[in-house]
């Protein structure tokens, strides 16, 4: 009976507070007699937390205390007359429009969202372009043709690739012992990756591959069939892809009927 009592009776207590509030918090603070609204406050706590720092009284206070030293400065900045000066009203110009284009672009998105069937589409493109066969390579680049002639008679003989692979002269894999990781054909210049997608596992080049870069000895270490990442795994980068053209179309829309002179 308490309960059923009190409920209405807080809310009367609730609704009243609710009424007086806005008038007492209308500012977050006075600044020479010049209040700051609150929502200037709200608004860059919002900020933020969406920054990933907790909304409590320390960020509260420090927001306020630098909305405090921006408001003396401001002041100070029209005193001095700052205000009226071309170059400084057009820079408030154009952040003011940096406001207005950052809410039109977040107001499309969340009226625009990419749908589920526009991701799996985008998901097929991409697996369509995982087919053949990816190897993992090492290649030992020297400048002339007969190094890399006596370079694959040394390993014919069983010399040690780890110790040939020094005179190589690719930084970016000589100390890694000639590794190209994991790759395709099609991510090299066309001989070197002609030459690489006739090779099999275990295999090493018999003959130099000659590119712009100088004289490659490739061995091959394994090769396994393409295979593109889980939908879930690059699903945000998909999103975040297709939303950004959605973007860009519809701003070469508006572009396009402005009228430009």
């Amino acid at each position: 009976m308490y309960a059923k009592l009190r409920t209405p009776v807080r809310a009367a207590v609730l609704g009243l507070g609710l009424v007086a509030l806005p008038a007492m918090a209308q500012h977050a603070a006075k600044v020479n007699g010049q209040p700051i609204p609150q929502i200037y406050m709200d608004v860059i706590i919002k900020e933020q937390v969406a920054q990933g720092l907790p909304d409590n009284e320390q960020l509260r206070q420090a927001v306020k205390e630098e909305l405090i030293r921006r408001a003396v400065i401001a002041e100070q900045a029209k005193k001095a007359g700052l205000d009226k000066k071309a170059e400084v009203k057009a820079e408030m110009e154009l952040a003011r429009q940096g406001v207005l284009v950052r809410a039109y672009l977040k107001d499309f998105v969340a009226k625009n969202p990419v749908s589920e069937e526009e991701i799996k589409n985008a998901y097929a493109k991409i697996t369509a372009m995982y087919s053949g066969d990816e190897f993992h390579t090492r290649h030992i680049l020297v400048e002339k043709e007969e190094e890399a002639k006596d370079i694959i008679a040394k390993l014919g003989k069983g010399a040690s690739w780890d110790e040939l692979v020094k005179q190589s002269q690719d930084p970016g894999s000589k100390d890694r012992g000639g590794d190209l990781g994991w790759v395709t054909p099609d991510m090299f210049v066309p001989d070197f990756g002609t030459a690489l997608g006739k090779m099999q596992k275990g295999e090493t080049s018999k003959t130099p591959v000659k590119t712009q870069f100088g004289y490659h000895v490739i061995r091959v270490d394994d090769v396994r069939p393409q295979s593109p990442p889980p939908l879930e795994q690059i699903r945000p980068q998909i999103e975040q892809q297709l939303q950004q053209q959605k973007i860009q179309n519809h701003l070469e829309e508006l572009v396009a009927k402005a009228k430009v002179e």
